[in-house]
């Protein structure tokens, strides 16, 4: 029986998300990712939240004009395009669709699944998506997901000079993954390619009302609520959204599914989107992370926006 859809007034949203804001935009806690140097530099205090709702209703407040590095959040959008590329049958086939129940970069986990990375939200996963992006070369393959990145977020997303050179002279770790990849059979292009232009997916900039945008496209089944593009197919956001849901918080993908009950994805540059179908994308913005890698006051805007609003997808009446 499908669930009749909560109705909600632009004043709900607002005061919902003001009532986050002032819960936890001075919340306590967290560091920077220091392991990407400029990412360790970008002042911890910046905060924002935003709503975007798939009727195309802007909420907003705090640094919401803040250009930050979209980092792992970035791989949602590569698999979206592997999705339209190649469909679902070889995605999951040749990557796969569970968590790896270890660190995000982890190589172990690729020896123990005899190189297949099981999940396109984890670095390993990430390069392989990137390697299943039809492309003639390198630069073809970079603007064809730069594009897939600019459409779901409705705006002119570009790359950071400085954040792709403090990633490209620190990515050995992942080098050696699309190595093991290759070796394993699952990366379908050449390794340094594929790693290269995976770091430089990650070292795009957004704001957060564009980021709570590209959750707004997956909640609208591929609709850019903005631009009223149909950015990709219907048929591929379940997937999307499936694959959020097991690995999008990296370690803790679990613990949110309990706590909060939706689809989202969080990167080291301090962002997490979060999707409610046919309702809304929720974005926050703040760089303190946890242990696991999540924004610490990004997660507990969302989830109480979420909570405020009574959106949960196991949530039964």
């Amino acid at each position: 029986m499908e669930r009749e859809r909560t109705f909600h007034t632009p004043t709900d949203y607002q005061q919902a998300m003001l009532h986050a804001w002032a819960q936890y935009a001075t919340l306590k806690g967290g560091e920077n990712a220091s392991y990407i140097p400029y990412l360790a530099q970008v002042p911890a205090h910046l905060c924002a939240v935003a709503i975007v709702t798939v009727d195309g209703e802007v909420f907003s407040t705090g640094d919401a004009d803040y250009r930050f590095a979209l980092e792992s959040i970035s791989k949602v959008c590569t698999l979206a395009l592997a999705l339209e590329d190649v469909g679902a049958n070889d995605v999951q086939e040749k990557i796969g669709a569970d968590p790896t129940g270890l660190p995000f970069n982890s190589v172990i986990a690729l020896e123990l699944h005899q190189g297949k990375p099981l999940s396109p939200l984890v670095n390993a996963g990430a390069m392989s998506a990137v390697s299943l992006i039809n492309a003639r070369d390198s630069e073809h393959r970079w603007a064809r997901i730069l594009n897939m990145q600019q459409r779901l977020a409705g705006a002119a997303v570009t790359l950071s000079d400085e954040v792709n050179r403090s990633e490209q002279t620190t990515n050995f770790h992942n080098r050696a993954i699309a190595w093991l990849l290759y070796s394993a059979g699952t990366l379908y292009c050449d390794a340094m390619e594929a790693c290269e232009v995976y770091t430089r997916q990650c070292s795009t900039l957004v704001n957060t009302v564009e980021l709570a945008t590209l959750g707004a496209t997956l909640a609208a089944a591929g609709v850019n609520p903005r631009t009223k593009e149909q950015v990709l197919s219907a048929a591929n956001t379940p997937f999307i959204l499936a694959e959020m849901t097991m690995e999008g918080m990296y370690g803790s993908s679990g613990d949110w599914a309990y706590t909060v009950g939706l689809p989202a994805k969080s990167g080291v540059g301090g962002g997490i989107v979060a999707v409610v179908p046919g309702v809304m994308g929720i974005a926050a913005f703040s760089p303190p992370l946890d242990a696991a890698g999540n924004s610490v006051r990004g997660q507990k805007l969302v989830a109480s926006i979420a909570h405020q609003l009574g959106h949960n997808l196991y949530r039964c009446g």
